[in-house]
């Protein structure tokens, strides 16, 4: 469908990463209409390199949502992961301790493709270079969306409501009344860099590392494809970083008889990211709904950035099928509280594991003792890890 052919519509999605394609896809499977804008090129948005952990919910919902297929073909489950501490490995059994769930490894950007594959069976319009999106009368019943293409010039769609899946950077939080919105932030004092190599992952299962010389995480895309990462200082530039540096700090962060198995090559992509926890409130105004990173950030840390998207799609598309196929609008009047409850869940599960297992220069002997004694809890106790792999492996939703 192109661009210039929708006047109206029930529900505008302004983004399209998979969030904003999830949700679209659901409401179509739901018979309800819907159009996605994404100010990038399609390429561009299948060019992102994102985490790709899954939740247990989160698979659930892509399997019912029919775009589970190729995730179970190619999709790495994970029945634990393991924290490296003094030299030593401490494994986490997800399986056990949480009676029977796991987490799958299946990069985002193929959660993606997948999701644009099944958009254009259906035939639902994603609008891509769509510049200067403006949601407009969102306090009211009759909102709109305006934008404009390079081909088409200026468009307005009106509709009943507008998702906004946009991401941190988004139009649709700023267009909120500061007095309509609190928001709670976190800035970590460092970032993490990262980098895919063409190389097999050092194992099979993540692995977490505490050192002295600060946090490592070792991760894949798939099993010819490791991603890795290190913490860093705030300001560090990737340029400082070459191959051989970043590799050398890695293995001196891991212990012994695990760096010795790590491959080494030419890195196919490399970033910092910072880390910070974020959460606006309400996630509803008037007809404006927000999902995802739109509404609330967490560290990469526990793997809850993508997972807590696709939870806010599932309570918000459930709340647009109830209105439109029973006439009940008692799930949107709920969206924006069932949606936090979870939302703080997660922030308080990733707070936690950021501080355990980071470097905190500014807390001193004290709070470096703090964390040694926050993992020998964790390694006593199967209290202890069993509630760090519930949460990992997702709360219900």
């Amino acid at each position: 469908m192109s661009a210039k052919a929708v006047k109206r519509t029930q529900v505008v999605v302004v983004g399209g990463g998979p969030a904003g394609l999830l949700l679209a896809l659901l409401l179509h499977r739901a018979d309800i209409e819907c159009v996605v804008l994404e100010r990038r090129s399609r390429n561009y948005v299948l060019s992102r390199i994102r985490a790709g952990v899954l939740e247990q919910g989160t698979t659930d919902l892509l399997r019912s949502a029919g775009v589970g297929a190729r995730m179970d073909r190619q999709g790495l489950v994970h029945d634990g992961f393991d924290i490296a501490w003094r030299g030593a490995m401490l494994h986490i059994d997800l399986r056990d301790l949480t009676g029977g769930k796991t987490v799958m490894v299946y990069g985002q950007t193929e959660i993606t493709r997948d999701l644009y594959d099944a958009l254009d069976a259906a035939g639902v319009a994603v609008i891509h270079e769509a510049l200067d999106v403006q949601p407009g009368d969102v306090a009211t019943t009759t909102p709109f969306v305006t934008f404009h293409t390079e081909s088409g010039g200026t468009q307005r769609i009106d509709c009943d409501f507008v998702a906004g899946c946009d991401g941190f950077y988004g139009v649709c939080r700023s267009i909120i009344p500061p007095a309509a919105l609190e928001t709670f932030e976190r800035v970590y004092p460092f970032g993490w860099l990262g980098i895919l190599v063409r190389k097999p992952p050092i194992q099979d299962e993540l692995i977490y590392a505490h050192h002295a010389r600060g946090f490592a995480l070792c991760s894949m895309r798939n099993p010819q494809l490791s991603r890795y990462y290190v913490q860093c200082r705030l300001g560090e530039r990737v340029e400082d970083w070459s191959d051989t540096r970043f590799f050398d700090e890695l293995s001196a962060r891991l212990p012994s008889h695990v760096a010795d198995r790590l491959q080494r090559g030419p890195s196919i992509e490399k970033s910092i990211a910072p880390l910070r926890s974020f959460v606006a409130e309400p996630m509803r105004h008037g007809t404006l709904f927000l999902a995802g990173d739109a509404a609330h950030i967490v560290p990469p840390t526990g793997a809850k950035g993508l997972n807590l998207a696709v939870s806010d799609v599932h309570y918000l598309a459930r709340a647009f099928i109830a209105h439109y196929q029973d006439r009940d609008d008692g799930l949107l009047g709920s969206y924006s509280p069932d949606a936090l409850a979870r939302v703080w869940k997660a922030e308080r599960f990733s707070w936690w594991f950021t501080a355990m297992i980071h470097r905190f220069e500014d807390d001193g002997s004290f709070g470096h003792r703090i964390q040694e004694a926050e993992f020998d809890v964790l390694a006593g106790s199967k209290a202890a890890q069993t509630a760090l792999a519930e949460n990992y492996v997702g709360l219900p939703f």
